[in-house]
Formats: structure tokens, C-alpha cells, sequence
């Protein structure tokens, strides 16, 4: 099952509750005039694009009903996935150019972190790459323990401390032994606490410094785990991360158990930050790399169908 698929079916509740709010203004469609993008505007809202989102792609869809006519449904559907899709950054996929590459995974707890990691492992180790998995996040009891089984179901190696380590000693370690393993790409994961904005940032800045010191010309992404489910509170989140780290990415997950999907166009407009990847499932391949066409292409009416 390809990308279209597999989202089309993770979707199926976003493309609902969608079709409910944008679908009833497709449907009434006559013409553009300020009616009709005033219900639009109100519908994405709805759909949870997000107030912010919403209004820059409406006032993007009038600027272009101006210079071009938009006669029929299908005119205005293509016109208005143009604007969605042209508002989120475009993905270029993971930046994997140096060995070992390093790929720091941040988000808080209860999101998926630690199962996104072990999924993007057992995707790496079926390309053929060796993997070290970096279990850093050393506050959440059996952290490590569960990262453990992903490595073992992956046949990706692991470095971990006992509980309460130093994440930033767990990282130094899992780098010597990548480099002496001849490892590809390390995979860290981190602790998810976000009440203490200042820990947070020292413990990331510290894993950074450690990170930047033993791989200096290491390709790195940072990327920040999402749960879709959480719908406008993902965007908030997102924002704090941001701040205490550079995200290079975001991986979405839980995308199948929510009717909220259109969060993802509100993070990557807002953020300016490409998303990577997207969870539809529970099984090991319902990690899939993110193409933001037929994400949008799923989530909007379509009449063919």
C-alpha cells in the first residue's frame, strides 16, 4: 500500500470531519465572492488548520481568484490544495550524508517518541544500515527498557545507563561506540519533560555541546514528535520546542485516531519547519516518510471518490 493509500485510510476520520465544514462550502460553491470565503475561512478553522493558517490561505485563494478564474468545484479544490501545499515547507527527507549521522528525537512524554525511534530503526536496518539507538531519556522509569525492545525486534545495537544518568553521558557513550561499530546513523532518544522549560534547555543544549564536540561534521536532524491527537496544543508545543532546540523536522503521530489531521498544515505553516515523517498505524511500516501532496490531496473533498 503506497502513501496515498495508507494516508487516505489514516486519515479517514480528518477527511470526515473535514468534509462535514469544507465539504458544505464545496458544495454550495457558485462563485468566489467574500460569502463564500468567509464560510471557507470559517470551515478550515473547523478543521483545525488553525485561525492563523486559515485566513493566510484565504486571503491567498482571493489574491488568486483575481488573476484567475475559478469557474467549477474542481477548479477551486485544485486552487485552494496549490495554497496548502505551496504554505507548507517542502520535506527534502532526513540529511544522511556523513557516517555515523545523528538523528536527536525531543518531544514530550505520551506522544509516541520512543516507538517513532524504534519504527524509523527497523525502516533504516531494511535499507541496509546499522543503527545505535541512544536511550537518553533516563527520568522516565523503563525508558530504556522499552527502546531495548525495539532494538532487539530491529537488530539495531543500544548504549544505556541505569536510570537517573546523565543523558548527556548516555549520548558521549553511544557515539564512541558508533564510531568503533562503524554505525551509520545514531538514533537519541531524550527525556519529554516540558515543565521545566530551563532543565529542558540545559539538558538539550548539554546532549548538543557533547554531540557537536565528538561529531563536529556529523549530519544532524533534530526532530520533534507530535501527537495529532492533541490538535491546536501540538502547535504551542512545537513553538517551545522550538525555542530550546533548532528543529529540523516533525513527526505526526496517532494521525489515524483523529479527527485534527489538518494540525499538520497549522505546524509546518507556522513553523516553517517541514514534516518528516507521519504515524497511521500501529505496525512497524505505518512510520511513512511525509509528502505533503497527497497529504493534502487526501484531506480535501474530493467529488470522484
Amino acid at each position: 500500500m503506497g502513501f496515498f493509500d495508507k494516508i487516505k485510510q489514516g486519515l479517514k476520520k480528518t477527511s470526515d470531519a473535514v468534509a462535514e465544514s469544507i465539504g458544505d462550502v464545496f458544495a454550495s460553491f457558485v462563485k468566489v465572492d467574500e460569502d463564500l470565503l468567509e464560510e471557507l475561512e470559517e470551515a478550515m478553522i473547523l478543521a483545525d488548520l488553525g485561525v492563523t493558517t486559515a485566513t493566510e490561505a484565504v486571503d491567498r485563494l482571493r489574491d488568486y481568484a483575481k488573476h484567475e478564474r475559478i469557474n467549477t468545484k474542481e477548479e477551486l479544490r485544485a486552487a485552494l490544495k496549490g495554497i496548502l501545499c505551496d504554505m507548507m515547507q517542502e520535506d527534502t527527507g532526513l540529511t544522511m550524508e556523513t557516517t555515523p549521522s545523528v538523528v536527536l528525537v525531543i518531544g514530550v512524554n505520551g506522544v509516541g517518541k520512543t516507538t517513532t525511534i524504534g519504527k524509523m530503526a527497523a525502516a533504516f536496518a531494511a535499507e541496509g544500515k546499522r543503527v545505535m539507538l541512544a536511550a537518553a531519556d533516563t527520568f522516565r522509569a523503563a525508558a530504556a527498557d522499552q527502546l531495548s525492545i525495539w532494538a532487539e525486534r530491529s537488530g539495531a545495537d543500544i548504549v544505556r545507563h541505569q536510570e537517573g544518568a546523565d543523558p548527556a553521558a548516555v549520548v558521549f557513550d553511544a557515539i564512541a561506540a558508533a564510531k568503533a561499530r562503524g554505525c551509520d546513523v545514531i538514533l537519541v532518544d531524550t527525556a519529554g519533560r516540558l515543565h521545566n522549560k530551563a532543565n529542558l534547555m540545559n539538558e538539550l543544549n548539554k546532549i548538543d555541546r557533547v554531540i557537536s564536540r565528538e561529531l563536529p561534521d556529523a549530519s544532524r536532524e533534530t526532530l520533534l514528535v507530535l501527537d495529532a491527537t492533541t490538535g491546536q496544543n501540538a502547535v504551542s508545543q512545537a513553538e517551545q520546542f522550538n525555542k530550546a532546540a533548532k528543529l529540523t523536522g516533525i513527526v505526526l503521530t496517532k494521525l489515524d485516531g483523529t479527527a485534527k489531521g489538518g494540525i499538520v498544515i497549522a505546524i509546518s505553516a507556522g513553523l516553517g519547519v517541514p514534516v518528516k515523517y507521519v504515524g497511521v498505524g500501529e505496525g512497524i511500516d505505518d512510520l511513512m516518510p511525509f509528502e505533503r501532496e497527497a497529504f493534502v490531496d487526501a484531506l480535501l473533498p474530493n467529488d470522484e471518490e
